[in-house]
C-alpha cells in the first residue's frame, strides 16, 4: 500500500467516525442550509432530462432523495458515499418516504459502477477529497453515456469563505490539537484553485470543462449556531473528546467568533463556490 492509499484510508477512517455523527445529527439543519445548492443541481437534471444520475458524497442523501422526487417515475438515482453512517441514515430516510432513490456505501473512486450506465453525475461539495483526483474523475467518466454530463459544486478558497474556518480560528489557542490544513490536500478546499481544477479534468479525459464562481446567501436559524459548530468539522470532533470545561470555554469563544454574522436571529454568510460542469 503506497501513500496515498492510506490518506485515502484515513478519508474513508474519518467520514465513518465522529465526523459522520455529527453529520448525521445535523442532518436537518443541513438540510436547509444547503438546499440552494441541491436546488442548483436538480434544476440542472431536470433541464438534461436525466434518466440515470449518479450523486457523488452524497452524505445523508438530501441531493439524490430530491433528484429521485423531482426526476420521478422510471429514474435511476443512486447516491454514493464512503461514510456508513451517512448511508444508514440515507437509506432510512428513502425508505420513510418511500423513495426510488438508491445509496450504496463505497468510495466513489474505486467503486464498480456499471459502464457507460449514467447520463449524469453530481455532486454537492462532495468532489473535493480523493487523494487521486486525476484518477478517480477518469474513473467517473467511464460510467458516464458518450453524451453524458459531469454538474458539481465545490468551495473557492478559505479567504473567500471566512465563515466556514470561524470556529476553527477561534478555538485554536483553546484546543491545539486541532489538525492543520494542509494546502492542495483532499479536503473542503482542494478545489480552490480553478485553474487546477481545470487541469485535473482536462486530465482525466472530460471535455467542454466550465468552472465559474456560484455564490450562494445561506442562513440558519440563530439558536441553531451552537448545534452547528458544536457538531461539525474539526471543531465538533474535538469537542467530542474535550473535557466539560474546555467544552464550555470554546463555546463561549465560538458565540463570540460568530457574533458578526448575526442578523435579524439568523445566521448569515455567503457561501463563495465554483460551479464545475464538464462533459464525458
Amino acid at each position: 500500500m503506497d501513500a496515498s492509499d492510506t490518506r485515502a484510508d484515513a478519508q474513508i477512517a474519518l467520514w465513518n467516525g465522529p465526523a459522520a455523527d455529527g453529520w448525521v445529527q445535523a442532518q436537518p439543519l443541513l438540510d436547509a442550509l444547503f438546499a440552494p445548492f441541491s436546488e442548483r443541481l436538480v434544476e440542472v437534471a431536470r433541464t438534461r432530462s436525466a434518466r440515470s444520475v449518479i450523486d457523488i458524497g452524497c452524505g445523508t442523501g438530501a441531493t439524490t432523495l430530491a433528484l429521485a422526487e423531482a426526476l420521478g417515475s422510471g429514474a435511476h438515482c443512486i447516491g454514493v458515499d464512503v461514510s456508513a453512517p451517512m448511508i444508514a441514515a440515507a437509506r432510512a430516510r428513502a425508505l420513510a418516504s418511500a423513495s426510488a432513490a438508491h445509496f450504496v456505501c463505497a468510495d466513489a473512486a474505486r467503486h464498480a459502477f456499471a459502464p457507460g450506465a449514467a447520463d449524469l453525475i453530481v455532486s454537492r461539495f462532495g468532489v473535493m477529497f480523493f487523494e487521486r483526483p486525476v484518477d478517480a474523475f477518469a474513473h467517473l467518466r467511464a460510467a458516464l453515456r458518450s453524451d453524458g454530463a459531469l454538474h458539481a459544486i465545490a468551495w473557492r478558497g478559505t479567504d473567500e469563505n471566512t465563515f466556514m474556518t470561524t470556529a476553527e480560528r477561534a478555538a485554536a489557542p483553546l484546543l491545539p490539537d486541532l489538525p492543520a490544513r494542509r494546502p492542495g490536500a483532499p479536503g473542503q478546499f482542494a478545489f480552490a484553485d480553478r485553474t487546477l481544477v481545470r487541469e485535473v479534468l482536462a486530465r482525466s479525459g472530460w471535455r467542454d470543462i466550465d468552472i465559474h464562481p456560484l455564490d450562494i446567501e445561506c442562513a440558519l436559524p440563530a439558536v441553531e449556531l451552537e448545534r452547528y459548530f458544536t457538531l461539525l468539522g474539526p471543531v465538533g470532533v474535538a469537542l467530542q473528546q474535550a473535557d466539560a470545561d474546555t467544552r464550555a470555554r470554546v463555546i463561549e469563544a465560538l458565540h463570540g467568533a460568530f457574533r458578526p454574522y448575526l442578523a435579524g436571529g439568523a445566521v448569515r454568510f455567503t457561501a463563495a463556490c465554483w460551479m464545475v460542469s464538464a462533459r464525458a
